[in-house]
């Protein structure tokens, strides 16, 4: 009989209402957990005949659940002081591989570091990115899995360029000697003490000597040469930065040191300068460092992840991918916070944090759940009310049903 159908129907949506608003509580600490709400639509209508000015008679056959749509709006974000923890503000989904090669994408930015450097999901999961190369993201190759240089340590690299920003004083006597020093690194990532002695030779004109210390080396190319100055103690001469210096036998065992001195900004002014005041070196530059351990990491808002180095260095060894979904409610809701693509859901676009409509990264910090207990609680009233509605129609009918049948006895 319909009447005990339709009033099952009823109690099956109320069932299902629920069971979401119960799965929305047991999810308010679940880190981005996205709630759900369920939307109802009535059955089918079966005609049984037309009323006296034509119109159809009409009688429901119930109540369905039509959709159980997913509350994507932004949870709140806390920092956790957790390096490996990333929050997404804004737009867009983590992409994930899992062990079965296939991809998922997550909001949860709780991840961990495996004992070989791979950053995961909790439950596994590679977190996907772009590669870097000596330093260099390349935005154009393939996603891969992040790898943190864990244990590893960063090979030195020798200086190849150093530059002073120095004045020398023009009024200084002819035969005065002025000396500079800063550290540069050879090959095997030793600190090698430069000093330039600047004399002055005659009026906007100095000569200098480079040199190591005494054992260090036991030879040289390039290493003195002539600085002039005009009027308005701009250097003249050399035009150009200077190229060809050259440390050769050096004691440790390295390489040749082979440097340019630069003396002129990116700009092309002079960084060393010939004025009334007194001969000093205000700064110093070079590109060379020693080998470092690795200390740890970091992500930008960019989601650039940033490997840490004892030698005080930083390198990017690659950069988090963020995937748009066109139509978020048609993704398939997994286990472990992950949604997978559907043809409903349509095939993820990557991008990078904060361009292409994509929200921005915050390092040591994570999403919270966007469960509002109060409304949770509004529609839990709402659902057991209509559970309880759709359970005495179904007793009414029971005793209607009883009472017919004690009729005919």
């Amino acid at each position: 009989m319909s009447s005990f159908s339709i009033p099952l129907t009823g109690l099956e949506a109320s069932s299902t209402s629920l069971d979401t608003i119960a799965n929305n509580l047991s999810n308010m600490n679940t880190t981005a957990f996205k709630s759900q709400n369920t939307s109802f639509s009535d059955l089918f209508y079966q005609q049984v005949g037309d009323a006296g000015d034509g119109n159809p008679l009409q009688v429901g056959a119930g109540v369905q659940v039509a959709a159980t749509n997913t509350d994507f709006s932004q949870g709140s974000i806390s920092e956790t002081g957790n390096n490996s923890d990333v929050a997404l503000n804004g737009n867009g989904f983590f992409v994930v591989q899992n062990s079965d090669g296939t991809t998922s994408y997550t909001r949860d930015g709780s991840f961990a570091l495996s004992s070989s450097g791979a950053l995961t999901t909790q439950g596994g999961a590679a977190v996907m990115g772009y590669p870097a190369v000596n330093g260099v993201v390349n935005t154009n190759a393939a996603l891969a899995p992040i790898q943190i240089p864990v244990g590893q340590v960063e090979q030195p690299s020798a200086t190849k360029s150093f530059g002073m920003t120095a004045n020398l004083d023009s009024s200084a006597a002819v035969g005065t000697t002025f000396p500079a020093q800063l550290t540069v690194y050879d090959s095997l990532g030793q600190p090698q003490m430069v000093t330039a002695n600047f004399t002055k030779t005659a009026a906007n004109t100095w000569s200098y000597n480079l040199s190591l210390p005494a054992g260090v080396a036991t030879g040289g190319t390039g290493l003195t040469g002539t600085l002039q100055f005009d009027g308005s103690g701009k250097l003249i001469s050399p035009a150009a930065d200077v190229t060809g210096i050259n440390f050769t036998g050096l004691s440790d065992g390295a390489n040749n040191l082979a440097l340019t001195w630069n003396l002129y900004g990116a700009n092309g002014t002079p960084i060393v300068t010939q004025v009334d005041t007194n001969s000093a070196v205000s700064a110093t530059t070079q590109d060379g460092y020693a080998s470092g351990e690795y200390t740890g990491f970091n992500i930008g808002s960019n989601g650039v992840i940033s490997a840490k180095f004892s030698n005080g260095r930083t390198s990017a060894v690659g950069q988090l991918a963020l995937a748009n979904i066109t139509n978020q409610q048609g993704l398939k809701l997994g286990e472990g916070n992950l949604y997978n693509a559907t043809l409903a859901s349509g095939a993820a676009s990557l991008g990078l944090a904060g361009s292409g409509g994509l929200g921005t990264l915050q390092d040591a910090a994570l999403e919270g759940s966007n469960v509002n207990i109060s409304n949770e609680f509004s529609n839990l009233i709402v659902a057991e009310r209509a559970y309880e509605a759709s359970s005495k129609a179904v007793t009414t009918f029971d005793q209607v049903t009883q009472d017919a049948i004690n009729t005919i006895h």
